[in-house]
């Protein structure tokens, strides 16, 4: 498993990799249930119930809508007030949570980011769809904001945008590098101890990796085992506990989309075989903060390349 992402893996390889993820993640989310005195159903179903309390809820109200907003924007202040000692660079342009608009909720996704405009003048932008703040349980909203927003896709594109690069290189993407640093970056927080005293916000933070590995079995299970459009659903719905209906339109993105699904899960693996690499190689000469700035400031590029410049990076650390 050297070479996530690489091409060099056969869909056999990644579906049972898929398939380990899944069980790994399970177990250490069935764990923290346990601790939590929830010992009965899958974890599935109990990851479910908790997100049922209405402790967990913001009113959906326009003043629960509010308080959500209100929380988000102090996740954000929070890890960055933490982040100078993770890395390197940070982002010169602020993020900000915003509401989709009510015009526009109907029709968009649950969450999306917006780059900082390229003259710096507008912030990044982390948007969410408030039309049911039902849809947000509250030990799930702090991973998305470390996906959406910070240290995840603000850190990615924003440092990009101001790297100096050539405006096309701003302008591709490669899912697995993008996707696959925002995962990462939910890890990174976890390790920042932002859900040190929340075993609920860090049963969130599993359930969300749980959700990107089980897309590695259905992704492949599609295109490559040839399984039907049901199958697909029943495997996903059973592993993340999800409405059949928010599944559904997964497992249709995915059967149009080949391939697609896997950057997130491959793309945070591949970014976490570099780091150890680069911490074995250098020892106590590693530094976290320089590793992540050797990730980020030459903008997205697809793994093999990444891989060949974290090599070179190692071996130019080695002899100072």
């Amino acid at each position: 498993l050297s070479a996530y992402g690489a091409g060099s893996m056969t869909p056999d390889e990644v579906h049972e990799l898929g398939l380990a993820e899944v069980e790994r993640i399970t177990a250490e989310m069935d764990a923290i249930l346990k601790r939590e005195g929830l010992t009965k159903g899958t974890v599935a179903e109990r990851f479910a119930a908790i997100g049922a309390r209405e402790t967990m809820r913001y009113p959906n109200t326009d003043e629960g809508r509010q308080a959500l907003l209100a929380d988000l924007n102090g996740q954000v202040d929070e890890i960055m007030a933490r982040a100078g000692d993770w890395f390197g660079t940070l982002p010169a342009q602020a993020v900000e949570v915003r509401r989709i608009p009510v015009y526009e909720q109907d029709s968009s996704p649950g969450g999306y980011y917006n780059a900082p405009s390229l003259d710096g003048a507008r912030p990044g932008i982390f948007w969410i769809n408030l039309k049911d703040t039902a849809d947000w349980p509250k030990h799930t909203l702090k991973t998305l904001t470390y996906h959406e927003a910070v240290p995840g896709h603000h850190f990615q594109r924003s440092l990009e945008r101001a790297a100096g690069l050539p405006l096309i290189r701003t302008m591709l993407g490669y899912s697995e590098f993008a996707e696959g640093w925002a995962l990462y970056a939910e890890q990174v927080a976890a390790e920042m101890g932002l859900y040190a005293d929340d075993p609920l916000g860090d049963l969130g933070r599993l359930q969300s990796e749980l959700f990107r590995a089980a897309r590695l079995v259905v992704d492949t299970g599609l295109h490559h085992k040839q399984w039907s459009r049901e199958e697909a659903i029943d495997y996903m719905q059973s592993v993340t506990g999800d409405t059949r209906d928010s599944v559904t339109r997964e497992i249709e993105r995915y059967a149009v989309w080949p391939g697609q699904a896997c950057a997130y899960k491959l793309g945070m693996l591949k970014i976490n075989e570099l780091r150890s690499r680069a911490e074995e190689a250098l020892g106590p000469d590693f530094d976290i903060r320089e590793f992540h700035d050797e990730v980020l400031l030459s903008g997205a590029m697809p793994l093999p390349v990444l891989e060949r410049k974290i090599n070179r990076w190692i071996e130019s650390r080695k002899g100072v």
